[in-house]
């Protein structure tokens, strides 16, 4: 890491909290990652994949018994 990178990192840590939750903020928001609502977004349209694909029979569900079994099963010492 960068001697610049260092000294901005030491005061950062220094700043109240408020201003060190912000800063976070601006600097994920500087990542370009999806927001929050782009997120939830995604989930929606595969909850609403999820439930055509089982409503049309393409797939089965498993009861969740069974599955934690295979669970304990798969991982048992």
């Amino acid at each position: 890491m960068h001697a610049i990178a260092c000294k901005v990192i030491d005061e950062a840590l220094s700043l109240p909290t408020n201003d060190r939750l912000d800063l976070v903020e601006k600097l994920l928001y500087g990542l370009n990652l999806p927001t929050q609502s782009v997120i939830e977004g995604l989930w929606v349209k595969e909850a609403e994949r999820r439930v055509v694909e089982i409503d049309s029979g393409a797939v089965a569900l498993i009861p969740g018994e069974e599955v934690i079994e295979k669970i304990r099963q798969k991982y048992a010492r």
